[in-house]
């Protein structure tokens, strides 16, 4: 009997602990609930699982590119630093005809060589003279002043009874010098002058005319040099307003010289422009305003009454102290009609005669000084920025016979 109770109580023991057992197990797997419903915890509380990828997605995403950068453009270069212009110190013009004596070789081969081997002969009979007045007007000395130069060294070789070279060639000077003019007022009148009520200064005025193709801007701009390297302030008009290079080129000339430009759009009334230049030249106070005027032909009877607008424009600032006209040397005496137009319409002081050192006819000097009265004050003698020389009568002569200077032995 004890054995049965024992043997009970060891089988209820096994069958206790073999539950107990079973219970844990049952609690960490729960099965899902008959309707579908989750109990316990919420659905975002559970861990999401990771997504099952396909291989090509596997292999899409382990070779995916970088993300692409919008590019940028890249920063414009930065200018390169501009140079201020170089501001050139021309030297004065004192001499400056003797030193360029040499670019009137063409000339020489008429005066020198011509008229000095003529004048050297054994015998002047009718036939040397008749030569010698051939040669003259050759190089457009006119044929007046060709017979008072000829009249009068065949007076003085006779009454001398010279026959040296030397003493010929001094004859020859002195009459040549002579129908030059010497005492001629030569020197520009380009100094400033003082108003009595305000003490302000006003500027000489300038106005450079001339027909087409004589040069007259590039002419303008070595005129500029001229005043500059004689110690006077200058202020250029550009009162070229139909040619749209001319106020380029007038400026570049300027910008040498450290020289300001008045200047208006193409196609301004060149009588405005004018006149602000003048008022610009006041304010500023510089010794001379030089205003460059359109290039016109003297049978223009508009363009020509056109000047004499500009001229009385810019009077009522003042006169105009100086008109210099732009002659072309190698155009002969066609230049003398030119110049006898534009004195009665504008009233030309003075004559700037360019490329002299390109022809053989050096005596058109002669010619407009002694059919107009207006002297020649300055020459070109060459394409160079300074080759631009004050006139001088006995250097000019000195150098057209391109032998010693006067009053030395040959």
């Amino acid at each position: 009997m004890d054995y049965v109770v024992l043997a009970l109580i060891l089988l209820g023991v096994l069958v206790l602990g073999g539950l107990g057992l079973m219970v844990p197990r049952l609690r960490r797997r729960p099965g899902p609930p008959p309707d579908g419903t989750t109990t316990g915890t919420s659905v975002e509380d559970r861990p999401v699982p990771p997504p099952v990828l396909t291989p090509e997605a596997e292999q899409d995403v382990l070779v995916a590119p970088p993300p692409v950068e919008t590019p940028t453009a890249p920063a414009p270069p930065a200018p390169p630093p501009v140079a201020p212009p170089t501001v050139e110190k021309p030297e004065p013009t004192a001499g400056r005809l003797v030193r360029l004596r040499a670019r009137l070789a063409r000339s020489q081969n008429v005066f020198g060589k011509s008229l000095l081997g003529l004048l050297s002969r054994d015998r002047l009979d009718e036939d040397a003279w008749e030569e010698i007045e051939d040669s003259l007007i050759t190089a457009d000395v006119g044929v007046d002043a060709t017979r008072e130069i000829v009249d009068r060294l065949r007076e003085r070789t006779k009454v001398l009874g010279t026959r040296s070279a030397t003493e010929l060639r001094a004859l020859l000077a002195a009459e040549l010098v002579n129908a030059l003019d010497p005492a001629m007022d030569r020197s520009l009148r380009v100094a400033a002058t003082a108003a009595a009520a305000d003490g302000a200064r006003t500027p000489a005025v300038v106005l450079v005319v001339g027909v087409n193709g004589a040069g007259k801007t590039t002419t303008c701009g070595k005129i500029a040099r001229v005043l500059v390297a004689d110690g006077h302030s200058v202020l250029l008009g550009a009162a070229d307003t139909f040619r749209a290079a001319a106020a380029e080129q007038l400026t570049t000339w300027a910008g040498r010289v450290g020289a300001e430009v008045v200047r208006g759009p193409e196609g301004a009334d060149p009588a405005s422009v004018a006149f602000d230049a003048v008022r610009r030249g006041i304010d500023t106070g510089v010794d001379a305003v030089l205003i460059d005027t359109a290039g016109r032909l003297q049978n223009k009877v508009g363009l020509m009454d056109e000047l004499g607008k500009v001229k009385r424009v810019v009077e009522k600032h003042g006169p105009v102290d100086e008109t210099l006209l732009i002659l072309d040397a190698t155009t002969g005496q066609n230049g003398l009609s030119q110049a006898r137009v534009f004195t009665e319409v504008v009233d030309v002081t003075g004559v700037v005669l360019t490329k002299l050192d390109g022809t053989a006819k050096g005596g058109i000097v002669i010619a407009v000084q002694r059919q107009l009265g207006i002297p020649v004050k300055l020459v070109g003698l060459g394409e160079g920025p300074d080759d631009l020389a004050p006139f001088d009568p006995a250097q000019f002569v000195d150098a057209l016979l391109g032998t010693e200077p006067l009053g030395t032995d040959a």
